[in-house]
């Protein structure tokens, strides 16, 4: 399976240049075989590759399948995160003369790999060893920056080269991260859809169509996915990849990431007062956070009149941030909501929109459907299976939105009142 990355750049319906940088993806058995075919293909140079992997991921490619480098970079993966710590690390190894970047591992090292080809002005070729994230073909990287989530945008791959038979050995808790993540973006597309009916904010149908099909590809084939069918790993791992185009068709995760990953962010960053852990992965917090967010939204949706709830918009006390995030996340997240997004949204335009804002939720899939889905794979699927009390659900909703400042319904709660919550 291959797809052209071009067809889907230039003059869009939206109105906008949509670019795009990743010429090539190839989802195939046996496509490390041909890397140097694809390279030749592209014109590209492979005679100044560095490639970057943690010590797990070089060890799931076999010898005949790593692509030639003339410098590879091995990391440890013992609490490896893409943060500053690892970057500078790359950044440290890496020999002058250097052309172009591989990255040959899951989300975190293709992270690091983006991050750092941005940073030098080298092209990215992007070599996943697991279906556990949608940020393969993405123009963003998931960094981990001064404590804090965030997405910062970078350059995307030229390249993307999904080997079926190193994807299908992973282990399988991988597959299911990568389901999870996908299964988010249910809410996502919601979320965009709403902030676009509530403020105007840009909107493109098309990019929302293809993340669209690509969440109902990974839905409709997940099982058969996680049972080892090899067209249904072939369309996941499909789905993930035009998830990271929709992204880079749109310039930042927008169409990606709503409510559910800043139920994930807010479990990773771990402030003062929330200080609970979680050894899932991002994935299964995600999957975990989209069952909390659609229970939460079609508890909201059944309010027919929100009037009498609406509350005029109070920006974040700094005292209480101070207070709950603690003096190491306190400047960082002051930063992150200098210009609080929820400030654009006005009572009026809230109650006024309230009507189609209960029409996209209701599109969303329940919270028993997806739970039911999760649990016929076997994935986590409640706060209890990510190793977070149940209590702590609430603070969760309220909070969560701390640690990313983007306009969704979780963030609109603060201008609801205690009643709906």
């Amino acid at each position: 399976m291959r797809i052209d990355g071009q067809r889907y750049g230039g003059k869009c319906s939206c109105g906008k240049t949509h670019e795009m940088t990743t010429k090539l993806s190839v989802i195939e058995s046996g496509a490390l075989l041909r890397f140097s075919d694809y390279l030749k293909e592209l014109d590209l140079d492979g005679d100044h590759i560095c490639a970057i992997y943690d010590t797990n991921t070089y060890n799931a490619v076999p010898a005949d399948r790593r692509p030639k480098a003339v410098q590879e970079i091995i990391l440890d993966p013992t609490g490896l995160h893409a943060d500053e710590f690892s970057t500078a690390e790359v950044f440290r190894q890496m020999k002058d003369g250097i052309t172009m970047i591989v990255g040959v591992g899951g989300g975190t090292v293709n992270d690091i790999a983006r991050f750092c080809g941005y940073k030098k002005g080298l092209p990215l070729i992007s070599v996943p060893t697991a279906a556990s994230c949608d940020a393969f073909g993405s123009d963003v990287a998931a960094m981990t920056w001064e404590g804090l989530k965030k997405s910062i945008s970078c350059l995307s791959p030229v390249l993307v080269v999904a080997d079926l038979d190193i994807i299908k050995a992973a282990p399988s808790d991988l597959i299911l991260s990568g389901i999870g993540d996908m299964l988010g973006k249910f809410i996502a597309l919601a979320e965009w859809k709403i902030a676009h009916a509530v403020t105007g904010e840009a909107f493109c149908q098309e990019i929302h169509d293809i993340m669209d099909e690509a969440v109902t590809n990974i839905m409709n084939n997940c099982k058969q996915a996680q049972d080892g069918d090899d067209e249904a790993v072939a369309q996941v791992v499909y789905g993930l990849l035009m998830s990271g185009i929709a992204m880079q068709m749109f310039g930042n995760s927008r169409p990606a990431s709503g409510a559910e990953h800043h139920i994930s962010h807010f479990i990773e960053i771990q402030t003062e007062a929330f200080s609970e852990t979680s050894d899932a992965s991002h994935g299964e917090k995600v999957g975990v956070g989209t069952i909390l967010a659609s229970a939460e939204y079609h508890k909201l949706a059944k309010i027919e009149d929100i009037a009498p709830y609406v509350i005029p918009y109070k920006a974040w006390d700094r005292k209480w941030i101070r207070s709950y995030v603690g003096e190491r996340l306190y400047e960082p997240t002051l930063k992150e909501h200098e210009t609080d997004a929820l400030a654009k949204v006005t009572p009026e335009a809230l109650i006024q929109n309230w009507p189609k804002i209960r029409e996209i939720v209701n599109q969303i899939p329940t919270a028993e459907q997806l739970y039911d889905t999760m649990a016929q794979l076997g994935a986590k699927r409640s706060l209890t299976d990510i190793g977070i009390s149940e209590d702590k659900l609430a603070e969760l909703l309220d909070n969560s939105p701390l640690a990313r400042n983007r306009l969704t319904l979780m963030r609109m709660r603060r201008m609801m009142t205690k009643e709906v919550h």
